[in-house]
């Protein structure tokens, strides 16, 4: 492990949180220690922020914050400082999807959180939309959904797990976003370490300097991973922090 790393990239789902959704003793202990070693350590993940803010904060200071798989960059004062929207002609079609297909939907957008529970009540066009994304169980109705989105060269198209897709404009993924952050902090990406377990963290995995995959991690990003560390539930990213830290003394 040749390159200094100086910044740590966390998803957090599958990855951070155990199957609890919280954050273990000894991961909090492992960041903290990370921190007091000048290193930064951000959050990337696929949720809002009003949906990781309460965890972030738990952690303490950060520099920065990639949510909704880059979408929306935020600063240490939760400032929003970097956003791309998912243009309202492709939800409409993503939404024409939704509607053929009667599969579960859910998205992001600037004024809130919507889902097949809590539905939008106004046009398409009259939101400004950040992610769009559908829960499939049926494996022949999600991979003829997938078919027709991985042709659109205007969406980045990803997973959280196994069942679901989830929908950013294309070029928006967690890399880019944490290549934003690094040109922010004057770091390169090589001296990154990224941690995640699904598709939306396969690009940060693959462009950082030292990508680990989660025990737990679908095997597409095993693949791709430097190595492969515990699972959520047996402090895995505790383990990947210190195995760095451990590098650098």
């Amino acid at each position: 492990m040749e390159k200094e790393i100086k910044l740590i990239a966390l998803d957090m789902d599958g990855t951070l949180l155990n199957s609890d959704e919280l954050v273990s003793e000894a991961t909090r202990k492992a960041i903290q220690k990370a921190k007091d070693r000048g290193i930064h350590v951000v959050i990337s993940t696929g949720r809002s922020l009003d949906r990781c803010r309460d965890i972030a904060e738990s952690l303490g200071r950060s520099s920065y914050i990639v949510t909704i798989n880059g979408g929306e960059i935020y600063n240490e004062k939760f400032e929003l400082v970097d956003q791309t929207l998912l243009e309202p002609k492709l939800v409409e079609r993503l939404w024409e999807l939704r509607e053929k297909h009667d599969v579960h939907f859910w998205s992001s957008a600037v004024q809130g959180q919507f889902n097949t529970h809590s539905p939008f009540d106004k046009e398409i066009s009259e939101y400004e939309w950040l992610k769009f994304g559908f829960d499939i169980e049926d494996d022949e109705v999600r991979e003829v959904i997938l078919d027709e989105l991985n042709a659109n060269e205007h969406l980045e198209v990803t997973n959280s797990s196994p069942t679901n897709i989830e929908v950013n404009p294309a070029g928006v993924n967690k890399a880019a976003a944490l290549l934003k952050v690094c040109e922010r902090l004057n770091i390169k990406m090589e001296n990154v370490m990224a941690v995640g377990d699904s598709l939306n963290d396969l690009a940060m995995i693959r462009e950082a300097g030292l990508g680990v995959a989660m025990g737990n991690a679908q095997e597409d990003v095993k693949k791709e991973a430097a190595w492969v560390t515990s699972a959520n539930d047996e402090d895995g990213v505790a383990e990947a922090i210190e195995r760095v830290l451990t590098a650098r003394q």
